[in-house]
């Protein structure tokens, strides 16, 4: 991937997986809380 990156100059990408990384987080860290139907009420 980081060679597709330095290559291609998309460095757009980066933030794109930081961010659908960051989601991930957010959604399996709220899975068992009491946050967890406010959070799926956003998606």
């Amino acid at each position: 991937m980081w060679n597709f990156v330095k290559e291609r100059k998309a460095w757009i990408i980066g933030p794109i997986v930081l961010f659908l990384a960051a989601l991930a987080a957010i959604l399996l860290g709220s899975r068992g809380s009491a946050l967890a139907p406010f959070v799926y009420s956003v998606f």
